[in-house]
């Protein structure tokens, strides 16, 4: 997945300077989902060893150390050349990222789920198959605008993918994810993403973690106007079908998470 362009040149900054601060390294890596998976990647392999894999790109930066974290910086920016078209296209998709990831982030401590730093890495990797959809499918975001426009409580916005592309975004980013070595319940919901109704309507109580880090997504999603960035929609299709049951999931009325969602616009967040 290319970096963007203006966090490669902030990096290359930071690495340059006398004392390369491993935070500010961090705090710019985390902006960036192609950065973070490849990090995580490698820090999440068998070399490492690591009992558990991690999600946070602080514990990465600080478990691999500056000289191979700024090694890995220079590798993907060799892969990072990419036309300006491309980079034009390509910004709805980071700037939805990182907005995204920050709203969960925020989310995340307000409800208090026990791994904010797990909902900021779903709210960075779970488009992350939009790039590599575009780069297989030219027209690709023509295709996600008409899903977002027809998704409704009987149709997802992978449905028009499949239909039209025989696959989707979010089975092309829960491979990805698998491939960068995340936490396998993050990868589950990178899949499910689009499959809220379904995860939030099935018997038997579901995975509890995995309609919680949905439910905060959702929430997240909604609060950033994806559908507006994204899917070129004045109306969020998918949050009306879904609101009731995500808000009661997580035990919010609508005049709660109205206020929750004007303080975290006034925090700056999104």
């Amino acid at each position: 997945m290319p970096p963007q362009p203006q966090i490669m040149v902030d990096l290359q900054m930071e690495q340059f300077m006398p004392s390369p601060d491993l935070r500010s390294i961090a705090t710019l890596i985390s902006h960036d989902p192609g950065l973070s998976g490849a990090l995580l990647k490698i820090v999440n392999s068998p070399h490492f060893g690591l009992t558990n894999r991690i999600a946070s790109i602080q514990q990465a930066v600080d478990l691999l150390g500056c000289n191979t974290v700024i090694n890995l910086i220079n590798a993907q920016s060799i892969k990072g050349e990419l036309t300006d078209e491309a980079i034009v296209t390509l910004n709805r998709f980071w700037d939805t990222a990182q907005d995204v990831a920050m709203t969960c982030l925020t989310l995340a401590k307000r409800i208090g789920y026990q791994s904010p730093d797990e909902a900021y890495t779903l709210g960075l990797f779970h488009n992350c198959g939009i790039p590599l959809m575009l780069k297989r499918f030219p027209d690709y975001m023509t295709v996600l605008e008409e899903a977002y426009a027809s998704a409704s409580a009987e149709r997802r916005v992978v449905d028009t993918e499949n239909r039209l592309l025989n696959t989707n975004h979010a089975v092309v980013g829960y491979f990805t994810a698998k491939s960068w070595n995340l936490p396998l319940h993050l990868c589950e919901a990178i899949s499910s993403h689009h499959n809220a109704l379904a995860v939030f309507t099935e018997e038997a109580g579901g995975d509890a973690q995995l309609k919680t880090l949905l439910a905060i997504l959702k929430m997240a999603e909604h609060i950033c106007a994806c559908h507006k960035v994204l899917g070129n929609q004045a109306q969020d299709h998918e949050w009306q079908s879904i609101e009731q049951l995500v808000l009661e999931y997580v035990g919010l009325s609508e005049y709660d998470f109205e206020n929750l969602k004007e303080s975290i616009r006034d925090l700056g967040a999104t």
